[in-house]
């Protein structure tokens, strides 16, 4: 059965975990090697809706749909980050990892803390939007919505370490955000610049954010099977982003989108 890649492999499938046939773990260095291979053959920046963005082809109304949609994941993020908050039994790691709660939902009173949600409506103010129409989200298409609801109610259920291991998905953000900021400036030049703060500051808070997520999950999941469960999760994750494209795909690019 071919998933949404086209490539063969079931989602979920992890066809060379270690558990499947032995009892030996992956070393550390083979572990992010398999981590880092989800990101290659699956992350979105492969979707034809993403390349259609990044090569200019997308009409403004595309991109504020896209930006509309987008926001509902973001307003996900922080809560997602709760969930992790709730199910965490180590302190140390709770407390380090408040900290994205509030880049992501800002800090009260504190001037130029405003965090990425903030952040991400002025992506769409500086795109046409207006902030009602985002925070209302009328435009959020039902598939998104599924996609990004189902990743909050699997980071609520998994045991923590492979909630975890589902955010690694920011080990391959910095490029995609250093190619999507470039597109932007290029191609999309309707959206005012001072609207693409959020684009800048991930290029700095996604590799923290990263180091800091994989050195947690090679400490946690050292046995074949939670070593097994964090591909998986990652697996899992970078499906749903790349589910949320097509609906977008199917909504408003098609054939159009794709250049073809």
């Amino acid at each position: 059965m071919l998933n949404s890649h086209g490539s063969g492999h079931r989602v979920g499938a992890v066809d060379s975990a270690p558990g499947a046939d032995t009892a030996r773990p992956w070393t550390e260095a083979e572990f992010v090697a398999e981590l880092r291979a989800v990101g290659t053959a699956r992350y979105h920046h492969r979707h034809p809706f993403h390349l259609s963005m990044n090569r200019g082809a997308l009409t403004a109304d595309q991109v504020r749909g896209w930006i509309a949609n987008r926001f509902h994941y973001q307003l996900l993020i922080p809560r997602k980050d709760a969930a992790i908050l709730a199910n965490c039994t180590d302190r140390e790691i709770r407390r380090s990892w408040l900290r994205r709660i509030v880049d992501h939902d800002g800090k009260p009173g504190t001037e130029g803390q405003d965090g990425g949600i903030e952040a991400w409506l002025g992506l769409g103010l500086a795109a046409g939007l207006t902030r009602a129409e985002l925070l209302d989200e009328r435009h959020v298409l039902p598939g998104v919505r599924f996609a990004a609801d189902a990743y909050l109610e699997f980071v609520r259920r998994a045991p923590w370490p492979i909630a975890i291991a589902s955010s690694l998905t920011e080990l391959f953000a910095p490029d995609l955000m250093s190619e999507r900021l470039a597109a932007f400036e290029r191609h999309y030049t309707f959206v005012k610049p001072a609207g693409l703060a959020y684009f800048r500051s991930r290029l700095t808070l996604a590799p923290a954010d990263a180091t800091e997520a994989l050195a947690i999950v090679l400490t946690h999941c050292r046995s074949a099977a939670t070593q097994a469960e964090a591909v998986h999760a990652l697996e899992l994750k970078c499906a749903l982003l790349w589910a949320m494209l097509d609906a977008m795909d199917y909504a408003y690019g098609g054939g159009a989108a794709r250049g073809g």
